[in-house]
């Protein structure tokens, strides 16, 4: 029986940079109609369970019921059973039963935090991030049909959808020896020690960045290094960046419709198995995929260290294109 996935966040895309720049909201209803067509899609190719992560908008209920009330959905429909927290750990949690449960695709609607939230409880399902966040680098805006279709084809696949994934980089932080927490993207230093609001935003207290990949066609503090120096996901390495006052000043639109200058004071790749080091002279805050997370003390001995050991990650186009070759669109008579 083939199944797949759904974690919805609702939080998703109503943080605080949504009072300092221009970003697109997507609220709740809309992520319920995205839902809708991934799963009517992905039953439509054969995919007999989807299994949805409860939340606090009740978005996986909003779907059964519509589709129901609609006479359209012909699979089954499943919520996980857990108490709600309300926070990431719900993603953590949901997508660790998932992958327990033998989903052959995870769909994720949110953000860098979601997915990011979402890798840390999987280590073999195909990973699919569709954007409903603010500043998103690693979710890819998709019309839901063709998620749908593509997490049904990776489900179909089985093992073999691998070949129509990317074994994505991460970056893990250590502090004083000790792992503390992940990114996806990038890993960024303020001089924040406060949390406040989870979202980071603020450029003049931002001194190094460190990423697995980036460009100036995103949006976020990695379009920073981006605007210095492009990396690819498929390259082998990622780059940490320090700022300050001098050094070579670049264009960098760190929110939506906000173009910052800023000074890369110095720059240097990092090959994978490689670690990017250094002493913390003050207090300081490290965001990871834009969220402040890990505090960090004087003295404090930070490593930052990528290898290509985060999720699997499906390539819409690229496993449709396959689906097509295995004749899954064919009607069978």
């Amino acid at each position: 029986m083939a199944s797949i996935g759904i974690i919805a966040n609702p939080a998703s895309g109503k943080d605080i940079r949504r009072l300092v720049s221009y970003a697109t909201t997507i609220d709740n209803n809309e992520k319920v109609n995205i839902c809708k067509r991934i799963v009517l899609a992905a039953q439509g190719l054969g995919v007999d369970e989807t299994v949805f992560m409860p939340d606090t908008f009740m978005m996986g209920y909003a779907v059964l019921d519509a589709l129901e009330s609609d006479g359209v959905l012909k699979s089954k429909l499943t919520l996980l059973d857990f108490d709600i927290e309300a926070t990431l750990d719900d993603t953590i949690r949901a997508a660790r039963m998932m992958e327990e449960r033998g989903v052959g695709c995870l769909v994720v609607l949110g953000g860098d935090g979601t997915s990011r939230a979402a890798c840390k409880g999987i280590t073999e399902t195909p990973l699919m991030s569709v954007s409903t966040g603010t500043n998103n680098v690693y979710p890819a805006m998709m019309e839901g049909t063709v998620a749908g279709m593509a997490a049904a084809a990776a489900a179909l696949m089985g093992e073999s959808a691998r070949e129509c994934c990317i074994h994505d980089k991460k970056i893990s932080v250590y502090v004083n020896g000790v792992l503390r927490d992940i990114a996806l993207i990038d890993a960024v230093v303020s001089d924040d020690f406060y949390a406040g609001a989870k979202a980071i935003w603020d450029p003049e207290r931002i001194r190094r960045i460190v990423v697995t990949r980036c460009h100036p066609a995103t949006i976020g503090f990695s379009a920073v290094a981006g605007a210095y120096e492009i990396v690819e996901d498929t390259d082998d390495f990622g780059l940490a960046v320090t700022l300050g006052h001098t050094g070579r000043g670049v264009l960098a639109p760190i929110a939506a419709g906000v173009l910052t200058p800023v000074h890369v004071e110095s720059a240097q790749r990092v090959e994978l198995g490689g670690d990017y080091t250094f002493t913390a002279e003050t207090r300081c805050m490290i965001a990871l995929d834009g969220e402040r997370e890990v505090r960090v003390q004087p003295g404090d001995s930070v490593t930052m260290r990528i290898n290509r050991d985060g999720p699997w990650r499906v390539l819409p186009r690229k496993i449709l294109s396959r689906a097509a070759g295995l004749g899954m669109y064919n009607i069978q008579v």
